[in-house]
């Protein structure tokens, strides 16, 4: 069974980008995240990436929609 937890490593592993990226998508609020322990330890629920990697999916589709390659009326 997979964790329900994910250490921000582990999501920055997942989503093959920095921790750093990780971190300042957690601190502007983009990616969900809570903090933990006296040392404030930061975990992303599983559920919260999967909504969020969603979203992502649909926001490039819609710019893909709207952002052709090409011009149609060539």
């Amino acid at each position: 069974m997979a964790a329900r937890f994910l250490t921000m490593q582990e999501v920055a592993d997942e989503l093959a980008t920095t921790l750093s990226q990780i971190y300042h998508m957690v601190r502007s609020g983009e990616l969900p995240a809570i903090k933990i322990g006296g040392r404030g330890q930061w975990r992303i629920e599983r559920t919260k990436l999967e909504e969020y990697i969603a979203q992502k999916y649909a926001e490039t589709a819609e710019f893909v929609r709207t952002n052709p390659l090409v011009d149609p009326h060539d």
